[in-house]
């Protein structure tokens, strides 16, 4: 074959021949270089003359771009400013093949993943085409989770959540679009730029999410993006990004098809398919893998991580709460709560004070508001410790005049107690004694669910406040507690001042250990630092050989009885006063060093180990106290995310009675039960065997009553039977079972 012929017509033999030596058959590769480039000025002229040669050429090109990197140094970039700036003209088929070989270019290492997502990012919200879309946005996942693989690449994520912000930022100046009444039949975009720029923020809040979702991205950088998407003026954005940080957003499509499976296909397969023992064994096996899956889905919780790591969280609330402040006419109510909800636990969680907020909420809190059980979660979420109680009185005064009183339904005075029982368990100071009183005199109800929630505040202040309660109704401990003068703290105030962070002597002798340990104790500091350590070290030095002076005295020899115990019993006196002189040694620490959260946790250990080495050397009782402290209120700071933080609607409903089914409701259990199991009828004749059949003429005689078969004709014959005719069937009966071998 010549190569002329290769030149013009055989473009994949072309390549194969270049691949395996490209010196040789580097003319042939420049002239059709050359061709490439006049097809693609005309191309550019009209996209729709000789478009399939076009496409042959560059995938040829991208193939063997590895073999001539000099001559082919622009051709990334031309195909990349041939899809951004005429990516309306082009044929689907075009727009697939430049995408194609742009990602064949990134895996050849031609260009970076920087190069390949500037040109991909864009597509994303201009693609109409679902299969173009989905290839685009797997690509760009798999590039960055690949990327990130090994180690965290900082150059490529701090450039892709770049894009990702001016994605979202561009979109932010327009008019905030809500999805009530006359404005939701014009949500569309006023012009095709507007329109760009929503479904832009939308791409980029959707792959934030997902790349969060699959651990690739966890630092403060991707939630800036997504708390940017909380405020954009398109609702559809703002409902994407608030279900982020609620942690209930719907899975996509993709997700749903790789993790669930489909049981109308499994049993349509099943019908069609041929019927054999290892496919029903398989498919059993597949609707059991189903059926466990379904029974262990965790419900959905709060993504916890995202909203520690909000930028600003105080401004970001306050920008939360006018904005649903502001377009509250705007938004539909299911919207509303989703902005309430995540409000609610900002504020939990960052113990922030919007005060409007309370004030806000109050216009929400009647009985026969729809959806009023998420709204008093919200509520409840949003107090803390650290709220005024004169903010919160006045909801909670709200609450007993709406929700508690006898002109309502027993569900809904369950409801409403256990509201308010959330709230005071967060700010106990917010309650009103005589209210108090009134709201647990339900205890005496007859409803069991409002007898648990009387019950439950009950208890509550017996906790946390007792004085608040009468004297009968304090119950056996917290009178014991009130008598022995143990009072509960008035909001605003503290037990003691704080002159130090406790223990915060230790983690600097540790630090300086580390130091010294490295070698590195003093190559950092300066001279004023040498100095002031000598000095210390010379005054520390004089001050404890004063100080043994001292203890070690003359007068006190004659008074002292030598004996083995008491040496044991001074050396751990000593030990004590020694561990104690050093816990409550006031450290400098906190005045050279920003403490991290890491030094923190370090310093929790270390005031753990000092104390279990303190009830080891002296084993008196306060040295178990303080242990017992410790643990205890290290117990409670784990258990603090899982218990304080988030609340449910079940907590606020309370335990309810089944409420009747209707007949829907039977129809749809009745026929639930049914499913996998066989019909009902009898079992006898061809429900037992293999091919559909009646019973014989045999098994129904053999099932007959004996009275009928005793008056049957061939009953009465073997009894009229010759001697003859006896011995004839005997025989014939002996030479039948010899023939079949019994």
């Amino acid at each position: 074959m010549g190569r002329g012929i290769l030149l013009t017509s055989n473009l994949p033999q072309l390549q194969n021949l270049i691949k395996r030596d490209p010196v040789a058959y580097k003319e042939e590769f420049l002239q059709q270089w050359n061709h490439y480039n006049s097809i693609r000025q005309i191309f550019r002229i009209n996209p729709d003359e000789q478009a399939q040669h076009y496409r042959e050429l560059v995938s040829f090109i991208a193939q063997v771009s590895t073999c001539y990197p000099k001559e082919t140094a622009e051709f990334p970039t031309q195909i990349s400013s041939l899809l951004l700036e005429s990516y309306g003209i082009l044929s689907p088929d075009t727009r697939k093949c430049l995408v194609q070989n742009l990602v064949m270019l990134r895996n050849k290492d031609v260009i970076t993943s920087i190069e390949l997502l500037k040109s991909l990012f864009p597509l994303l919200p201009r693609t109409s085409s679902s299969a173009l879309r989905t290839y685009i946005r797997k690509t760009i996942l798999s590039d960055i989770k690949v990327a990130n693989q090994k180690s965290q690449n900082h150059k490529l994520n701090r450039a892709v959540q770049a894009m990702l912000f001016g994605m979202v930022e561009r979109g932010m100046g327009g008019e905030v679009i809500g999805d009530k009444g006359k404005l939701r039949a014009s949500q569309g975009p006023t012009n095709s730029r507007e329109g760009a720029n929503t479904d832009e923020a939308m791409w980029a809040v959707v792959l934030t999410k997902e790349l969060w979702r699959k651990g690739v991205w966890n630092d403060a950088k991707s939630v800036s993006i997504v708390a940017q998407g909380c405020f954009h003026p398109v609702t559809k954005v703002q409902s994407a990004a608030l279900h982020f940080f609620l942690g209930s957003e719907e899975e996509d499509d993709e997700s749903d098809e790789e993790e669930n499976v489909d049981l109308k296909g499994l049993h349509h397969r099943r019908e069609v398919n041929k019927k054999t023992r290892s496919a029903d064994k398989k498919l059993r096996k597949q609707l059991k893998v189903a059926k466990k899956k379904l029974h262990n889905k965790e419900p959905s919780s709060p993504n916890f991580s995202a909203i520690q790591l909000l930028h600003d969280p105080q401004t970001f609330g306050e920008k939360l709460y006018d904005m649903l402040n502001s377009y509250d006419k705007r938004f539909s109510l299911d919207h509303k709560i989703l902005i309430m909800q995540l409000l609610s636990r900002v504020m939990g969680s960052h113990k922030l004070c919007v005060l409007g907020f309370y004030t806000y909420i109050v216009k929400y809190l009647f009985y026969k508001q729809l959806r009023v059980p998420s709204i008093l979660v919200a509520l409840a979420q949003s107090v803390h410790d650290l709220t005024p109680p004169d903010a919160v009185t006045p909801v909670i005064r709200k609450l007993s005049q709406e929700f508690v009183h006898p002109g309502v339904a027993s569900e809904v005075i369950a409801a409403g107690i256990n509201a308010i029982r959330e709230v005071s368990r967060r700010q106990p100071w917010a309650m009103e004694e005589d209210l108090l009183g009134d709201l647990i005199e339900y205890r005496k109800s007859k409803d069991k669910s409002v007898t648990a929630a009387a019950r439950g505040l009950l208890r509550l202040y017996r906790e946390v406040n007792p004085s608040m309660l009468k004297r009968r109704e304090r119950g056996k401990e917290a009178s014991m507690g009130l008598a022995g003068g143990s009072q509960p703290l008035p909001y605003g105030h503290s037990a003691e001042a704080a002159v130090d962070i406790e223990g915060l002597s230790l983690l600097e002798d540790h630090l300086q250990k580390l130091r010294e340990e490295d070698g590195v104790s003093l190559d950092g500091e300066g001279e004023d630092d040498w100095n002031g350590w000598d000095v210390e070290s010379d005054s520390g030095s004089d001050s404890d050989s004063e100080e043994e002076w001292i203890n070690v005295n003359d007068d006190d020899d004659n008074d002292l009885v030598i004996t083995d115990s008491e040496d044991e019993g001074d050396e751990k006196k000593k030990q004590g006063e020694s561990l104690e002189d050093e816990s409550t040694r006031i450290s400098t620490l906190a005045q050279t060093k920003i403490l991290t959260p890491a030094d923190f946790a370090l310093l929790n250990d270390l005031r753990m180990k000092a104390a279990v080495k303190a009830v080891e050397t002296t084993g008196g009782s306060k040295a178990k106290r303080k242990l017992a402290a410790l643990e205890a209120s290290q117990k409670a700071r784990n258990d603090e995310q899982t218990h304080d933080e988030f609340i449910s609607e079940n907590d606020i409903l309370g335990p309810r009675k089944k409420a009747k089914a209707d007949y829907a409701e039977r129809m749809a259990s009745i026929q639930k039960g049914r499913e996998g199991r066989e019909k009902f009828g009898s079992r006898k004749g061809k429900q037992n065997k293999a091919t559909p059949s009646s019973s014989t003429n045999r098994e129904k005689a053999r099932n007959k009553p004996i009275m009928m078969i005793l008056s049957s004709g061939a009953v009465r014959g073997k009894k009229k039977a010759s001697l003859r005719d006896k011995q004839q069937k005997l025989r014939a009966h002996i030479d039948k079972a010899k023939k079949s071998g019994k």
